[in-house]
Protein backbone atom coordinates (compact mmCIF):
# COMPACT_ATOMS: atom_id res chain seq x y z
CA UNK A 1 0.00 0.00 0.00
CA UNK A 2 2.95 2.52 0.99
CA UNK A 3 4.36 1.59 -2.85
CA UNK A 4 1.32 2.58 -4.33
CA UNK A 5 0.66 6.05 -2.19
CA UNK A 6 4.09 7.06 -3.20
CA UNK A 7 3.64 6.17 -7.12
CA UNK A 8 0.13 7.74 -6.43
CA UNK A 9 2.11 11.16 -4.98
CA UNK A 10 4.63 10.83 -7.78
CA UNK A 11 1.89 10.78 -10.61
CA UNK A 12 0.21 13.57 -8.89
CA UNK A 13 3.24 15.55 -8.14
CA UNK A 14 4.01 14.87 -12.38
CA UNK A 15 0.21 16.39 -12.50
CA UNK A 16 0.84 19.43 -10.90
CA UNK A 17 4.22 20.05 -12.11
CA UNK A 18 2.43 19.77 -16.07
CA UNK A 19 -0.82 22.09 -15.30
CA UNK A 20 1.09 24.50 -13.54
CA UNK A 21 4.18 24.56 -16.97
CA UNK A 22 1.02 24.77 -18.67
CA UNK A 23 -0.52 27.53 -17.11
CA UNK A 24 2.70 29.19 -17.19
CA UNK A 25 2.71 28.65 -21.19
CA UNK A 26 -1.08 29.70 -21.42
CA UNK A 27 -0.50 32.97 -19.08
CA UNK A 28 1.71 35.21 -21.18
CA UNK A 29 -0.15 34.14 -24.58
CA UNK A 30 -3.28 35.42 -22.96
CA UNK A 31 -1.19 38.49 -21.37
CA UNK A 32 0.10 39.36 -24.60
CA UNK A 33 -3.56 39.02 -26.45
CA UNK A 34 -4.97 41.65 -24.20
CA UNK A 35 -2.23 44.06 -24.43
CA UNK A 36 -2.79 43.23 -28.34
CA UNK A 37 -6.10 44.28 -27.36
CA UNK A 38 -5.20 47.62 -25.85
CA UNK A 39 -2.44 48.56 -28.47
CA UNK A 40 -4.88 47.97 -31.13
CA UNK A 41 -7.97 49.88 -29.62
CA UNK A 42 -8.25 53.18 -31.90
CA UNK A 43 -6.44 56.13 -30.42
CA UNK A 44 -8.70 58.47 -28.46
CA UNK A 45 -8.15 62.35 -28.13
CA UNK A 46 -9.11 64.65 -25.06
CA UNK A 47 -10.43 67.76 -26.23
CA UNK A 48 -10.16 70.84 -23.61
CA UNK A 49 -12.29 73.80 -24.84
CA UNK A 50 -10.88 76.51 -22.07
CA UNK A 51 -14.10 79.07 -22.88
CA UNK A 52 -16.79 76.57 -22.06
CA UNK A 53 -14.75 74.77 -19.32
CA UNK A 54 -15.59 71.07 -20.58
CA UNK A 55 -13.33 68.19 -21.52
CA UNK A 56 -14.74 65.94 -24.09
CA UNK A 57 -13.54 62.28 -24.89
CA UNK A 58 -13.09 61.69 -28.49
CA UNK A 59 -12.72 57.80 -30.42
CA UNK A 60 -13.28 58.10 -34.38
CA UNK A 61 -14.87 61.34 -34.40
CA UNK A 62 -17.42 60.34 -31.61
CA UNK A 63 -18.01 62.31 -28.26
CA UNK A 64 -17.94 59.12 -25.89
CA UNK A 65 -18.02 61.13 -22.71
CA UNK A 66 -17.88 65.05 -20.97
CA UNK A 67 -17.18 66.42 -18.22
CA UNK A 68 -17.12 69.73 -16.50
CA UNK A 69 -13.55 71.36 -15.65
CA UNK A 70 -11.64 74.02 -14.23
CA UNK A 71 -9.48 76.28 -16.29
CA UNK A 72 -6.27 78.01 -15.27
CA UNK A 73 -6.74 81.51 -13.49
CA UNK A 74 -6.06 85.23 -15.23
CA UNK A 75 -2.70 85.05 -13.49
CA UNK A 76 -1.76 81.37 -15.14
CA UNK A 77 -3.39 80.40 -17.55
CA UNK A 78 -3.91 77.07 -19.28
CA UNK A 79 -1.74 75.91 -21.93
CA UNK A 80 -2.93 75.59 -24.90
CA UNK A 81 -2.04 73.46 -28.35
CA UNK A 82 -1.54 69.68 -29.19
CA UNK A 83 -0.71 67.62 -26.33
CA UNK A 84 0.17 63.90 -25.45
CA UNK A 85 -0.88 62.13 -22.46
CA UNK A 86 2.66 60.93 -20.96
CA UNK A 87 2.02 59.53 -17.40
CA UNK A 88 -0.82 58.18 -15.70
CA UNK A 89 -0.63 58.15 -12.05
CA UNK A 90 -3.27 56.88 -9.18
CA UNK A 91 -3.37 58.33 -5.68
CA UNK A 92 -0.38 60.72 -6.46
CA UNK A 93 2.05 63.00 -4.53
CA UNK A 94 1.37 67.04 -4.76
CA UNK A 95 4.78 68.77 -4.86
CA UNK A 96 5.89 72.23 -5.71
CA UNK A 97 8.95 74.14 -4.53
CA UNK A 98 8.74 73.72 -0.36
CA UNK A 99 5.40 71.66 -0.02
CA UNK A 100 5.26 68.19 -0.43
CA UNK A 101 1.66 66.79 0.23
CA UNK A 102 0.84 63.19 0.10
CA UNK A 103 -2.17 61.16 -2.07
CA UNK A 104 -5.14 61.59 0.54
CA UNK A 105 -8.11 64.41 1.05
CA UNK A 106 -5.97 67.50 1.33
CA UNK A 107 -3.65 66.84 -1.92
CA UNK A 108 -4.49 69.48 -4.32
CA UNK A 109 -4.39 66.87 -7.50
CA UNK A 110 -6.95 64.76 -5.87
CA UNK A 111 -6.76 61.36 -6.93
CA UNK A 112 -5.66 60.82 -9.97
CA UNK A 113 -2.92 62.67 -12.39
CA UNK A 114 -2.63 62.72 -15.90
CA UNK A 115 0.60 64.13 -17.39
CA UNK A 116 0.90 66.38 -19.89
CA UNK A 117 3.73 66.70 -22.55
CA UNK A 118 4.50 70.24 -21.34
CA UNK A 119 5.82 69.60 -18.34
CA UNK A 120 4.78 70.89 -15.44
CA UNK A 121 0.96 70.63 -16.87
CA UNK A 122 -1.97 68.19 -16.73
CA UNK A 123 -5.39 66.89 -16.15
CA UNK A 124 -6.13 66.29 -12.58
CA UNK A 125 -8.61 66.14 -10.00
CA UNK A 126 -9.03 68.25 -7.15
CA UNK A 127 -9.81 68.79 -3.13
CA UNK A 128 -11.40 71.76 -4.30
CA UNK A 129 -14.70 70.65 -6.49
CA UNK A 130 -16.54 73.99 -5.91
CA UNK A 131 -13.84 75.38 -8.34
CA UNK A 132 -14.43 73.04 -11.27
CA UNK A 133 -16.75 75.45 -13.58
CA UNK A 134 -14.95 78.29 -13.24
CA UNK A 135 -10.86 79.64 -14.15
CA UNK A 136 -9.36 78.94 -11.04
CA UNK A 137 -6.10 76.96 -11.48
CA UNK A 138 -3.00 77.40 -11.97
CA UNK A 139 -2.84 76.64 -15.38
CA UNK A 140 -3.85 72.78 -14.99
CA UNK A 141 -7.07 71.05 -16.11
CA UNK A 142 -8.89 69.83 -12.71
CA UNK A 143 -11.77 67.50 -12.72
CA UNK A 144 -14.62 66.55 -9.43
CA UNK A 145 -12.53 63.39 -8.18
CA UNK A 146 -14.87 61.11 -9.04
CA UNK A 147 -14.84 62.39 -12.98
CA UNK A 148 -11.02 62.08 -13.23
CA UNK A 149 -11.44 58.22 -11.79
CA UNK A 150 -13.97 57.91 -14.72
CA UNK A 151 -11.84 59.69 -17.25
CA UNK A 152 -8.62 58.10 -15.85
CA UNK A 153 -10.30 54.70 -17.28
CA UNK A 154 -10.84 55.66 -20.45
CA UNK A 155 -7.29 57.36 -21.59
CA UNK A 156 -3.88 56.37 -22.15
CA UNK A 157 -0.64 57.20 -22.13
CA UNK A 158 -0.13 58.16 -25.75
CA UNK A 159 -3.40 59.53 -26.46
CA UNK A 160 -3.94 63.27 -27.72
CA UNK A 161 -4.75 66.37 -25.37
CA UNK A 162 -6.23 69.58 -27.74
CA UNK A 163 -6.82 72.42 -25.70
CA UNK A 164 -8.30 74.94 -27.22
CA UNK A 165 -8.34 78.81 -25.95
CA UNK A 166 -11.55 79.71 -28.49
CA UNK A 167 -14.89 78.50 -28.79
CA UNK A 168 -15.27 77.48 -33.10
CA UNK A 169 -17.43 75.26 -35.12
CA UNK A 170 -15.81 71.86 -33.81
CA UNK A 171 -16.18 72.66 -30.42
CA UNK A 172 -19.69 74.46 -30.73
CA UNK A 173 -20.04 70.82 -32.22
CA UNK A 174 -18.70 68.79 -29.73
CA UNK A 175 -19.78 70.80 -26.77
CA UNK A 176 -23.27 72.49 -28.15
CA UNK A 177 -24.31 75.87 -28.83
CA UNK A 178 -23.57 78.30 -31.35
CA UNK A 179 -20.01 78.09 -33.24
CA UNK A 180 -19.70 82.12 -34.42
CA UNK A 181 -15.81 81.93 -34.33
CA UNK A 182 -15.56 85.99 -34.09
CA UNK A 183 -18.16 85.83 -30.84
CA UNK A 184 -15.72 82.90 -29.49
CA UNK A 185 -12.74 84.99 -30.17
CA UNK A 186 -14.11 87.85 -28.80
CA UNK A 187 -15.26 85.64 -25.55
CA UNK A 188 -12.26 83.90 -25.35
CA UNK A 189 -10.68 87.12 -25.16
CA UNK A 190 -12.83 88.41 -22.45
CA UNK A 191 -12.14 85.64 -20.17
CA UNK A 192 -8.48 85.63 -20.63
CA UNK A 193 -8.35 89.51 -19.63
CA UNK A 194 -7.54 89.78 -23.16
CA UNK A 195 -4.48 87.89 -23.73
Amino acid sequence: MQRFNGRATKKAARIVVLATLAAALTEPSLAQTDRADRDHRTARTIVVCLPDRKLAVMEDGDVIATFPVAVGAIASPSPTGEFQIVSRVSHPTYYRPGTVIPSGKDNPVGTRWLGLSQKGYGIHGTNAPRSVGHAASHGCIRLRNRDMERLFTMVRVGDAVQIRGERDEETAQIFGGEGDPDEAATSAADQLGGR
